[in-house]
Formats: structure tokens, C-alpha cells, sequence
């Protein structure tokens, strides 16, 4: 039973133990439905030939979603109190994240009316919440109170914009955008808030579950609808490629310890937190890469990898998957490398995987998009393994 109300104190930095709650995942499946939404909008407009121009429509739309996920991880992570007053606070956010999810559609499209909607019943939410903790933790206050400006200010402008013609130009909304990243560094020049490590890092790793998740999904809805046509030998191939491909990304990603390097390098935590953007995006791209692969099979209909498939049709589905691919692999080093004074996954063999897998792109013309799809597979199934025997070998 939760408690009625508490004194909202800020964590524990060393709290032992420290994990995420249930509510905390209660809060994480409400951006299932709006990551479905981007990864299907993405999906839809490579098959169509459009995915060039999607990508920047589906970068927009998924910071919408990356951030607004971030700005209650990092407070619970700092103020966490699990009492009545918190949890309808949450309850409001996650009203606000299905409004966001329901706007994915139209965004793509360039109208974020639905998502701004959203955003402004989630920032009610947690602008309330960092007015709380600025009440309750003397220490913290003037930290928590540039928040609530912060946040507020900017919010105010992201309603603002929905006045302009079209919602004004695009550089407006990359401008919005920056100006929301600064809050934090803002609001934390003169103290940084409470926020826990390890909790950081598993909440991080949930996520990409989740990402992981909706990968499998949106390749399952494709097998489906494929499946309604004909199975055909490349479908299987594809299918069973992509479920390797998903685990070893989960894979590598768990493979380096980020919850010690965070709480070694608590500086580091602004460039290791903002840059799991692009790995977060790059997931969810991938699993619209695996639905486009998986579509080009079926519309083969039936015919053996290769066999009947357009050659700048193979290339696109095949890097489709190859491109997000190969940008999670580069920034997990890149993340990770700052952290500690050794990454488990080694550099050289990260360089030469998402080559491989960008090469993969290049060959699916004559390769066809199951063999590509399954080229980038053994390319990821030989990292891991690589890293195993290297591990092995170090610790003798």
C-alpha cells in the first residue's frame, strides 16, 4: 500500500540495492504505443520510397518521445517517492504520453498540434513535481526551481509555435529542441540533483528492451501480413535473421557495465545520457528496417531469396536494417569509451562490424535482401563471439 503522503528528500546517491519501481514500469509501456507509432511511420515510408525523406520527420517525432521518457527518469531517479500525491503525478504524464502517441501519425506529416498537446499535460506533471521537491528539500530547492522555469519557459514556446503558419519554419523546432536540452545543464550549474547510477544505468537498459521489443513486433506484424500471401523461403530466413540480429544487440548493448562507470564519472553523465539518442533512434530504426525487409520477401511472392526482387529495392531494405545497425554499434562505444579505461567490445572489431554491415547494403543487389538481412546477422554473431574469446583470453 502506498503511503498517503511523505517528505520528498532526495535519494540516496549510494542507496544499495536501488532498482527501478513498478511504477517506473508501469510508466515505460505507455511509450510502447507511441514507439510503435514512429517505427510504423518509418516502415511505411521506406516501402513506399520515401524512407530519405522520413528520416528526418522520424528524428523530430522520436525526441519528442526519447525526451519527454528522459525527463521523468532522471527526477525519479533523484526524488522518487512513491506516495499518492507522486503516483497521480505520474498517472498525468502517462495520460500525456498516449496524447503524444496519438499525434505520431500527424507529426510525420509536420503537424505537432496532438504532440504539443501532450507534452503540455506531461509538463503539468512534472513541473508540478519539481515544485514539490523545490518546497521539500531546502538543499535542492534552487536546483528544482530552475527546473520548473525551465520547463515551463520552454513549453510555453513549444505552444507558441503552434500559432505560426505550419508550425513555422523547421529550424524553429530544432531551436525548441536545444533550448529544452539546456535546461538541465541550466538547472544543475550550481548543484546537481541526486540522481543514482546504477538506477540510471538500468533504466537506460530497460528502455532499450523495450525498443528491442517493438523491433520484434513490428518484424511479427509484417511476418503476419507476409504469411497471408505465401510463405516463401527468404520470409523464413529473414525472420530468423532479425530475432539474431535483435539478441545480439541486447547482447552487446549489456555487455559493458555502465552503472560503475556512471558512478565513477558522474560528469560524463550529460554526454553518456543525451547520447543514447542515436541509440535509442537507431533501435527503433531497426526494427522498421526488419519490417521493410520483411514486406520486400513477401512481395516476392514466394519466390527463393533474390529471385524477383528489384535491385535498388534490395539495397534499400537491406540499409534499412545496416545504417541503424551500424550507428548503435559506433555510439555504444563512443558512449562507453569515456566511461572506463577499457570497453569490453574492443574498437577494431566495432570499426570493422558496422563496415561489414554497411557492406552488406552495398552487396544485397546481387545477394538479394535475405542474404544481406543474414549477412549482417553473422557480422553481429561474430562480434559477440569475437568479445567472448577476448574476454576469455584476458582473464587467463
Amino acid at each position: 500500500m502506498s503511503p498517503i503522503r511523505i517528505r520528498m528528500a532526495a535519494r540516496d546517491l549510494a542507496e544499495p540495492h536501488r532498482a527501478s519501481s513498478p511504477l517506473e514500469l508501469l510508466f515505460d509501456l505507455t511509450f510502447v504505443a507511441a514507439v510503435n507509432q514512429v517505427v510504423s511511420q518509418l516502415a511505411h515510408a521506406t516501402e513506399e520510397g520515401h524512407g530519405a525523406v522520413a528520416v528526418v520527420p522520424f528524428l523530430m517525432v522520436f525526441f519528442a518521445i526519447w525526451w519527454a521518457w528522459m525527463n521523468f527518469t532522471w527526477f525519479a531517479s533523484a526524488y522518487d517517492t512513491d506516495d499518492v500525491p507522486y503516483r497521480v503525478m505520474t498517472l498525468l504524464q502517462m495520460a500525456g504520453v498516449l496524447v503524444l502517441a496519438a499525434g505520431v501519425p500527424a507529426a510525420f506529416e509536420g503537424d505537432f498540434t496532438a504532440v504539443t498537446i501532450g507534452y503540455l499535460v506531461m509538463r503539468v506533471g512534472l513541473v508540478s513535481l519539481w515544485l514539490r521537491a523545490a518546497l521539500a528539500h531546502p538543499d535542492g530547492r534552487a536546483t528544482a526551481l530552475r527546473y520548473a522555469i525551465g520547463l515551463t519557459i520552454t513549453q510555453v514556446l513549444w505552444v507558441s509555435r503552434l500559432a505560426l503558419p505550419d508550425g513555422g519554419p523547421m529550424w524553429v523546432f530544432f531551436v525548441l529542441a536545444a533550448l529544452d536540452l539546456a535546461v538541465p545543464p541550466i538547472a544543475e550549474r550550481t548543484g546537481s540533483t541526486a540522481w543514482h547510477p546504477h538506477h540510471i544505468a538500468e533504466r537506460y537498459g530497460l528502455f532499450t528492451i523495450i525498443l528491442l521489443g517493438e523491433s520484434v513486433l513490428a518484424a511479427t506484424i509484417a511476418v503476419r501480413d507476409a504469411v497471408a500471401q505465401g510463405v516463401s523461403p527468404g520470409l523464413v530466413v529473414i525472420a530468423f535473421s532479425g530475432l539474431v540480429i535483435l539478441f545480439a544487440l541486447w547482447w552487446i548493448y549489456f555487455t559493458e557495465p555502465a552503472g560503475a562507470g556512471l558512478e565513477e564519472r558522474r560528469n560524463m553523465s550529460y554526454f553518456w545520457g543525451y547520447g543514447h539518442y542515436l541509440i535509442f533512434a537507431g533501435l527503433a530504426a531497426v526494427g522498421a528496417g526488419l519490417e521493410v525487409a520483411v514486406m520486400s520477401a513477401g512481395s516476392a511472392g514466394g519466390h527463393a531469396a533474390g529471385a524477383g526482387e528489384a535491385h535498388m529495392g534490395a539495397a534499400v531494405a537491406v540499409a534499412a536494417v545496416g545504417i541503424p545497425v551500424a550507428v548503435v554499434l559506433v555510439m555504444l562505444w563512443v558512449l562507453h569509451a569515456p566511461l572506463t579505461s577499457r570497453t569490453v567490445v574492443r574498437p577494431e572489431a566495432i570499426g570493422l562490424a558496422a563496415a561489414l554491415v554497411l557492406g552488406a547494403a552495398l552487396a544485397a543487389p546481387s545477394i538479394g535482401v535475405a542474404g544481406g538481412v543474414t549477412a549482417i546477422a553473422v557480422v553481429l554473431v561474430l562480434l559477440v563471439v569475437t568479445t567472448l574469446v577476448h574476454e576469455v583470453l584476458r582473464a587467463r
